[in-house]
């Protein structure tokens, strides 16, 4: 099978690429050879290639400066998965796409299920939310991850972040009153795999590592396991304000994914230890 992969050097398509290969041949496109930006581009590497399946790991993912460039976040998170989608249907192509925890305004006190009604409270989300409706209206076959706070060795992630400033500062305040999973792009890539050699599961699906912490969590649990000797110190969202707006409760119900793969989640802490150790192993 040929497979068209889109994103190759973020922190999925890292990973995607190198899984992907046991599934088929993998064509893997940066932005120079596939520019979601530009629609025209799309098409046409769909129909010259002519992928038997479609992943599109490539995103606008910049949260606060898509407050200002709506246009870009648009145009790369709803019109482009739409074409994809479009351009799959009408090859027989099924379509992967990977979504996010933002669709939801964060007000439920539960994880969210797959059931429960999207309420984006920034532009990021909403882009997102636009890709998911586009994909679903275009009648392709599909699978739609949502995942949450994503992290990996590659790129800019919160984990590498936390390990610059472990190393240049004393002392690192942290929000503690944000919750979610924070999932490995490897965890991401391999379930994807997964899930494709299956062969059955199609529709929307939740995608996270095991668990529920706070980014104070997170971060505390980064220095440590790095062994870092910086302070990190909980503060409110509010001592902390962002151009966009996050949810409070991020958390994600994967139980219909898990029963779906009859596969038990990793908690996030493992992802976290495993990525640690490869970092270290190169």
């Amino acid at each position: 099978m040929k497979i068209l992969l889109t994103g190759k050097n973020g922190q999925v398509g890292r990973e995607l690429a190198t899984r992907l290969a046991a599934l088929g041949d993998v064509i893997a496109c940066d932005r120079a050879m596939l520019d979601l930006a530009k629609p025209d581009s799309i098409a046409k590497v769909i129909r010259e290639h002519r992928p038997g399946l479609i992943v599109n790991a490539a995103a606008y993912t910049a949260v606060d400066k898509a407050e200002s460039e709506s246009e870009a976040a648009f145009g790369i998170n709803q019109t482009a998965p739409g074409i994809l989608a479009d351009e799959a249907r009408r090859i027989g192509a099924m379509l992967v796409h990977y979504s996010t925890d933002y669709v939801f305004d964060g007000a439920k006190p539960e994880p969210y299920t797959e059931e429960d009604s999207p309420n984006p409270i920034n532009l990021y989300g909403r882009s997102k939310l636009g890709g998911e409706k586009a994909i679903r209206a275009s009648g392709c076959r599909h699978l739609i991850f949502r995942t949450s706070w994503v992290f990996g060795p590659h790129g800019a992630n919160f984990m590498l972040t936390m390990l610059r400033l472990g190393k240049d500062r004393d002392e690192i305040k942290v929000v503690d009153d944000q919750f979610g999973a924070p999932t490995s792009s490897r965890l991401i890539a391999e379930v994807t795999t997964a899930a494709l050699q299956d062969g059955r599961p199609e529709g929307l699906f939740n995608l996270t590592a095991a668990g529920r912490t706070s980014w104070f969590g997170f971060a505390s649990e980064i220095i440590k396991a790095a062994d870092l000797k910086a302070r990190v110190m909980p503060i409110p969202c509010a001592l902390y304000p962002t151009v966009a707006r996050r949810p409070l409760n991020s958390s994600l119900d994967c139980s219909k994914l898990s029963d779906s793969l009859r596969l038990e989640l990793p908690a996030w802490q493992e992802g976290l230890h495993a990525c640690l150790r490869a970092m270290d192993e190169r």
